[in-house]
């Protein structure tokens, strides 16, 4: 494939709406438009193709790094498409690419479907606050409001360690810090350990994915500053447990002594299919750090959660399965979708006006 017949397909975003585009040999260019994948009309994608797009789009350095890892993320911009994520990896010892279109505005939170809460928690002066979700679930669209949010109220610093950049934020009250891992830094970990040295009050994490960046990221929420972060997790209960789970010993007990004290809140949420199939949905569990929680937390009585946050709405928060419920009620998804992605589908079927 030339690179105008990839200029061409890039192109094509807008008028698809799609969010992303899959290049795979073997199968046509696909398209995924409200979350279903649309395989374009023509003809199917050959090895040498991708590799030869593949061998454009990456410089010395990114494919020294992609022979050696096998898997590679960075960003591009595009004339037409804009902001785009580019993954690369490996399928029968080939290359294949996938194509995130990451949009040239933040949404308002009327539009993401977002919780009035989670304003106040972009607003704390310090701690922890945790987007979680699968892949695809829209954790960095998220995060990036967040960020605006911030970036709109404070005078103040901001700095984001990002594996790739995908929205770039114009400085406005705050400063506001992007540096991607691989152009700008190393690492994830060594890029967290020298952040604190460059007066930051706000720091946005890509993703916590090991000990050491959990670790750092804790004490930074202890020692004055407000980290936002993503990580892979279907719930808030098994993000927590998935944050000590990476400790043992004495260690695990002092995290678990940290993140009662520097947790300020957890959203973990998921893009569903809309009733009309036009658009997806967000559905969302929210956790707000009261002192209930911390208990909890310092407890390691996960268990309870379900509980607290279900007798905490008063506080804003919310189980998965009563958002599901709710969007049902509001005729914004199906019945059968509540049910599909309900933790207890029960408590969905048993309602009277679940019908």
């Amino acid at each position: 494939m030339s690179t105008s017949n990839l200029d061409r397909l890039l192109s094509a975003v807008n008028e698809f709406d799609a969010s992303d585009l899959h290049l795979v040999a073997g199968v046509p260019p696909a398209f995924r438009v409200n979350g279903e994948i649309i395989i374009a009309d023509e003809d199917a994608l050959t090895e040498d193709e991708i590799t030869g797009m593949a061998d454009s789009l990456l410089n010395e350095q990114q494919k020294k790094k992609f022979e050696q890892e096998w898997e590679l993320c960075i960003s591009l911009l595009h004339s037409a498409a804009g902001r785009v994520r580019l993954t690369f990896y490996r399928r029968n010892g080939r290359p294949e690419m996938s194509f995130r279109f990451c949009g040239d505005k933040v949404a308002a939170r009327g539009e993401l479907g977002l919780p009035e809460k989670i304003d106040d928690l972009a607003r704390r002066p310090n701690g922890l606050v945790l987007v979680t979700g699968p892949t695809g679930a829209g954790k960095t669209t998220t995060l990036n409001y967040l960020v605006d949010l911030i970036n709109n109220e404070r005078r103040c610093k901001v700095v984001t360690i990002e594996d790739p950049i995908e929205f770039v934020h114009q400085n406005k009250r705050a400063i506001v810090v992007q540096q991607e891992v691989l152009t700008d830094v190393r690492s994830f970990n060594r890029a967290l350990i020298h952040v604190l040295r460059q007066d930051p009050d706000v720091i946005v994490i890509g993703e916590m994915r090991d000990h050491e960046a959990i670790a750092t990221a804790l004490t930074a929420a202890e020692t004055g500053h407000l980290v936002l972060a993503t990580m892979h997790s279907p719930n808030v209960s098994h993000a927590l447990e998935r944050i000590i789970g990476v400790f043992e010993g004495n260690a695990q007990r002092q995290i678990i002594l940290q993140l009662a004290n520097a947790l300020q809140g957890i959203l973990s949420q998921d893009l569903l299919p809309a009733a009309d199939r036009t658009r997806r949905v967000l559905a969302y569990e929210l956790l707000i750090a009261t002192g209930a929680v911390r208990n909890l937390i310092r407890e390691n009585q996960f268990h309870q959660l379900e509980n607290i946050i279900q007798t905490g709405r008063k506080e804003g928060m919310i189980l998965m399965d009563d958002c599901l419920y709710d969007l049902y009620c509001k005729c914004l998804i199906s019945y059968d979708t509540a049910v599909s992605r309900a933790r207890h589908p029960d408590r969905i079927r048993q309602n009277p006006q679940a019908t």
